[in-house]
């Protein structure tokens, strides 16, 4: 039987695919640009046919800190906002990561500092992936680059917070959250019941009867324990960083030079790269998926051929640390950013490579 293809935004796809991987919660608080998530699940109403809770906080603090609550009962919960919303919501990801509970965040990027403006951005990518909130911990940072990966990153997201009992995000900017595009979204599945989350989530507070209780909590007065507990969750830190790197390479086998870029700039990347080999300049893109754990050796094997980097981002210039990490200054390395949601033009991509690395 051929699949559904429909036409929606990308906030609309993470709501619909929300509701179809049997997602039990949502909490959440409108923001410009990632307010049609909410919007399209009141409009679905999945309460009446999946029990899916959808609730408008009365805040951005409130919103996290209920998903720390569904998530310590094992439920599958999620929220979003954009840039600023993101920020109120800090502390309360930054509990939830250090008590080792799975949930999904949804952040569709928007310019700032401050309230900034309602236009496009990247600028969250150090937020995103070197913390964000207090503490050693890191959230595992998915950047969809279409409408079809932000509707297939909630059920990602999902699994892999499961698996590793960690906090998931999607990083996504205004320019995927706004747009529209064909999608064909995941097959319907009923909710997880009571006996299913105690089998799959035995830490989970589903009641201690015929148990000891599970005690959720980020809290350590003793500091060798403390320490312990650090210790533990870097590990499953590197454990994910060997496991779960994810990228994409266009046009790259015989590339001299390379475009590093994710999201919506990786989609104009896609076209800077058609109009440079026009005019016989060998580029290609490598596109980080995972932005944490951040595909480090891959990159570098890739850069092995290399004359140049340059990486696109609508920053100032914040990813392109990493990839100077992953490179080791082997090959020279270069941005380019537009800022203000300003969002550049393919040509003007291709003329910052022309100006930073052939000259």
């Amino acid at each position: 039987m051929a699949k559904e293809v429909v036409l929606m935004k990308g906030n609309e796809a993470i709501a619909h695919a929300a509701i179809r991987i049997g997602v039990d919660g949502y909490f959440g608080y409108p923001i410009t640009p990632q307010s049609e998530v909410l919007e399209t699940l009141a409009e679905q109403k999945p309460w009446e046919t999946t029990g899916m809770v959808v609730l408008q906080a009365e805040s951005e603090v409130a919103a996290i800190n209920m998903v720390y609550g569904g998530a310590s009962a094992g439920k599958m919960v999620m929220t979003s906002s954009s840039s600023p919303g993101v920020s109120l919501k800090q502390e309360g990801i930054s509990y939830i990561a250090g008590a080792e509970l799975p949930c999904l965040i949804v952040n569709v990027m928007r310019g700032g500092p401050g309230l900034g403006t309602i236009q496009p951005s990247q600028a969250d990518y150090f937020q995103t992936t070197k913390g964000g909130g207090h503490g050693d911990y890191h959230l595992i940072a998915l950047a969809p680059a279409s409408v079809q990966e932000m509707a297939d990153f909630v059920k990602l997201g999902f699994e892999l917070a499961f698996k590793y009992r960690n906090p998931a995000i999607i990083l996504a900017d205004g320019v995927i959250g706004q747009m529209m595009e064909k999608v064909v979204l995941p097959e319907p599945s009923p909710r997880r019941n009571e006996e299913q989350i105690i089998e799959q989530c035995p830490w989970a507070t589903t009641g201690c009867k015929g148990r000891k209780p599970n005690v959720i909590t980020s809290l350590e007065l003793d500091p060798y324990e403390m320490e312990k507990r650090n210790l533990h969750m870097i590990q499953k830190y590197n454990e994910i960083e060997a496991n779960e790197r994810r990228y994409e390479e266009i046009e790259c086998e015989d590339a001299e030079y390379i475009i590093v870029a994710f999201g919506s700039s990786a989609r104009i990347a896609q076209k800077s790269v058609e109009h440079a080999r026009e005019e016989g300049i060998k580029v290609g893109i490598f596109r980080p998926i995972t932005l944490w754990p951040f595909p480090a050796p891959e990159l570098a094997a890739r850069a092995k051929q290399a004359k140049g980097i340059l990486v696109v981002e609508l920053n100032s210039g914040q990813m392109i640390e990493d990839v100077k990490l992953a490179v080791e200054c082997n090959v020279p390395v270069h941005h380019f950013g537009r800022l203000g949601g300003i969002v550049p033009d393919p040509d003007e991509v291709v003329n910052a490579l022309k100006e930073k690395l052939i000259k």
